[in-house]
C-alpha cells in the first residue's frame, strides 16, 4: 500500500489572538476573554463556535498505514507549541507525499491548518504544489477539491453536497465500528482548561482510527480493496491497537467493537 496519512485536529479557543483582534480588560484570564468572545459570538450567529482563524491548534492525531506498517499516534508530545505541531504536519506531507485521508477536512481542518501556518509562518513546498514543481501535481494535488491526494470522506460520500453530510461517529457505528467513546469537539476546551491535554490526545487518536476504518470501507465500495484485502486491513488495525503497550484508551475502543 503507498504511503496513506489519516488525520485529526483538535482545537481550542486562540485566547491570544482574540485579545489581539477584540477590546477586553488585560487582566481577564483567558477562560473569561474566550466566555465573552463567545457570547458576542453567540449573540452576532446563533452560534457560540469561533471562526476558523481564531483555532488554535492543540493535537494533530494521525493515522499512518504503508505497505508494512499500521501505526497511529498524535504529533510531537503533549507540552508542544502549536508551531512546533503544524510544522511537524507538514514535513510529514514534503518527506512522504502521503495520500491524505480526512473527515471534513476541506471544510475545517485544512482550511485551520491554512491559517495557523500562515499566522507562523510555516511553508510546505509539497502540499501547496498545484504543479509548478512537479508536473503530476497539476491534474492530482492536495488542494483542489476532486483530486485524490486528500480524499476528504465526509465530502465524497454526500456527493459534495453540504446538507447530506454525515456525522463519523454515527456513521461508524451504523458500519459496526465503535465510534467515538464519550468526548465530542465541544468538550475539547473545558477539558484543556482542566490541564487534560492527554485525553483530548487520546481522543484525537480514536478518531482518526474511525476515520481509517470508514476509509477502508470505501475502499471496498470502490473495489479498490476486495474482500480477502479488506478483512486483512480491518485485522491489522485491530491487532496493532491490541499490541498497543499505552492502553487507554484502546482497552475502551477494542471492547466497543465487535469484530
Amino acid at each position: 500500500m503507498s504511503p496513506h496519512l489519516v488525520f485529526d485536529l483538535e482545537t481550542i479557543p486562540d485566547a491570544h489572538g482574540i485579545r489581539q483582534l477584540m477590546q477586553f480588560d488585560e487582566e481577564l484570564s483567558d477562560a473569561e476573554v474566550v466566555e465573552l468572545a463567545q457570547q458576542q459570538r453567540l449573540e452576532q450567529t446563533g452560534s457560540d463556535f469561533m471562526p476558523l482563524h481564531l483555532q488554535k491548534i492543540v493535537a494533530i492525531g494521525c493515522v499512518f498505514r504503508n505497505k508494512n506498517d499500521f501505526h497511529v499516534k498524535c504529533l510531537g508530545e503533549p507540552d508542544d507549541d502549536e508551531a512546533s505541531l503544524v510544522r511537524s504536519f507538514f514535513k510529514v506531507i514534503d518527506h512522504y507525499t502521503p495520500t491524505i485521508v480526512s473527515w471534513n477536512g476541506s471544510g475545517f481542518d485544512f482550511p485551520v491548518l491554512h491559517y495557523r501556518a500562515l499566522i507562523h509562518g510555516i511553508a510546505s513546498r509539497r502540499y501547496w504544489d498545484k504543479g509548478q514543481d512537479d508536473r503530476d501535481f497539476k491534474f492530482n494535488n492536495y488542494l483542489s477539491r476532486y483530486h485524490d491526494r486528500h480524499v476528504d470522506l465526509m465530502d465524497v460520500l454526500s456527493g459534495y453536497t453540504f446538507k447530506a453530510n454525515a456525522p463519523l461517529d454515527q456513521l461508524a457505528k451504523l458500519c459496526g465500528f465503535p465510534g467515538k467513546l464519550g468526548m465530542d469537539g465541544s468538550q475539547v476546551w473545558p477539558t484543556w482548561l482542566a490541564g487534560g491535554i492527554d485525553e483530548i490526545r487520546a481522543y484525537c487518536e480514536t478518531d482518526v482510527v474511525n476515520t481509517w476504518l470508514m476509509y477502508l470501507r470505501y475502499q471496498l465500495l470502490r473495489c479498490d480493496l476486495d474482500q480477502v484485502a479488506y478483512d486483512e486491513e480491518i485485522r491489522l488495525v485491530y491487532e496493532s491497537l491490541s499490541a498497543i503497550s499505552d492502553r487507554a484508551p484502546w482497552d475502551e475502543y477494542l471492547a466497543q467493537w465487535d469484530l
